[in-house]
């Protein structure tokens, strides 16, 4: 079984989410490739997918989504697991008391659940540094804003436990279908 970890990633933190997937996924005996969506050409070489990508604004990054819908055929055969990143902080409620990592689901996730009916979907916190150069407009306005730097926490907040288990999840159900 061959499983593919593909990924969109603006400074590199779900790219690094993606890397602790396929490595946990390799270690549990399953030969994994990790690639940036925009250099996938076709998916027809892989067993299952495991399919992440920023998230900003409540927005999916357009890599991502592009991909799940340019290979939606291929993708909808197979098992398929979802995962964002972004929400940054510690916080686990908002102010308004709803779920961090719910309330940051991206929009785009109702759509592609029905084009490829994924096995499940993952939010992760993410990374932020603020000296890392701004990408897209978006990210050079807040930029400019002086209370959105103290709005943002600064540091890594990726919960490598929690993904290390969603990863092993993985690999157990993948295991028992191959089992099949």
């Amino acid at each position: 079984m061959l499983v593919l970890v593909a990924y969109a990633s603006r400074h590199g933190a779900t790219r690094g989410i993606a890397e602790r997937i396929g490595s946990d996924l390799n270690a549990s005996g399953l030969a994994t490739e990790v690639e940036d969506v925009r250099n996938i050409r076709r998916v027809s070489d892989y067993d299952a997918f495991v399919i992440g990508g920023a998230a900003y604004m409540s927005h999916w990054l357009k890599d991502a989504t592009r991909f799940v819908k340019k290979h939606r055929a291929g993708l909808s055969t197979s098992p398929v697991w979802l995962f964002s990143s972004g929400p940054l902080g510690t916080d686990m409620v908002d102010t308004e008391g709803r779920d961090i990592l719910e309330a940051t689901r991206p929009k785009e996730f109702d759509e592609l659940d029905t084009l490829v009916h994924p096995r499940g979907e993952r939010i992760f916190f993410g990374a932020w540094d603020p000296e890392a150069p701004a990408i897209g407009f978006g990210e050079r306005v807040v930029r400019m804003m002086p209370a959105s730097k103290a709005a943002m926490p600064t540091g890594d907040f990726r919960d490598w436990d929690a993904i290390d288990e969603w990863a092993g999840d993985i690999a157990r159900l993948l295991h028992t279908r191959a089992a099949h």
